[in-house]
């Protein structure tokens, strides 16, 4: 695990249990207390966390959602094995739905190439310009307001865009999975915008790492019942997979080692 990956984690355990002890994260992460005290001294002057005595703690107003970057920089082998695997089901000519955010831009990376000749409709400036010289694929980027640091479009005119249009497949980065709670998110418009894309789509197919299993956040998308396909590195028997199995779901297990997709 190289510095980003730590310090991504780093930044999620403070966000969702609200504070972290420095002796707790050395064992775990197997380096010196010294090294996670400087990791915290950089998400320290990123405004993220405030150090303490012994630990650090969420700075309050934050909405506990992890900054893109660093949300970018976590487990980008297995976010890479996931979009390799959704881009293999997606079939030439479709309309799709691409999602704002990490996982969803490594799979618009993944479909570079492969001369689908996609219709691709999508909230983030990150997979538009990505598959804009694309051969052979239309992008249609939803209007409405940037969210800084984000790049994807949210409110009234993303949601009206996307629920205008007849989909074949809506690919979804999620920031939760829980068989209670279904798919959730950190920001109300983000899953807004969401909520129209699973309305416009025959298929949802969702990608997320394991640390996403089994977490829920401050607002709901959809039913895990509404999940066609879900892309992961988790293993075959977490809790989660089995209950999206039972729910009716297909699961695609991918590696999360390091290797060239």
């Amino acid at each position: 695990m190289d510095v980003f990956e730590r310090r991504a984690i780093i930044e999620e355990r403070v966000t969702d249990h609200g504070e972290v002890q420095f002796a707790d994260l050395a064992r775990e992460f197997g380096v010196s207390e010294m090294t996670i005290r400087r990791d915290i001294e950089v998400l320290q002057s990123a405004g993220i966390v405030r150090r303490v005595s012994g630990g650090a703690i969420a700075v309050p107003g934050t909405a506990f959602e992890p900054s893109y970057g660093s949300r970018a920089g976590h487990a980008v082998d297995s976010k890479m094995h996931i979009a390799v695997a959704i881009a293999e089901r997606l079939s030439p000519g479709e309309t799709v739905i691409l999602d704002s955010g990490s996982t969803v831009a490594s799979v618009a990376r993944a479909i570079c190439g492969r001369g689908l000749g996609l219709t691709v409709i999508t909230p983030s400036l990150t997979v538009a310009t990505t598959l804009a010289d694309e051969p052979d694929t239309t992008v249609i980027l939803a209007g409405g307001i940037v969210r800084p640091g984000e790049l994807s479009l949210i409110g009234p005119d993303a949601e009206r865009l996307i629920a205008g249009y007849n989909c074949d497949v809506y690919v979804a980065g999620v920031a939760g999975v829980d068989a209670e709670r279904g798919l959730t998110e950190y920001h109300p418009q983000e899953a807004a915008v969401k909520r129209a894309a699973v309305s416009a789509a025959r298929r949802l197919i969702v990608g997320a790492d394991q640390a996403k299993l089994g977490r829920v956040h401050l607002v709901n998308i959809a039913p895990l019942e509404a999940v066609d396909v879900l892309v992961t590195d988790a293993s075959a028997d977490h809790p989660t997979v089995l209950d999206v199995q039972t729910a009716g779901a297909e699961v695609v297990l991918v590696s999360s080692a390091s290797a060239s997709p």
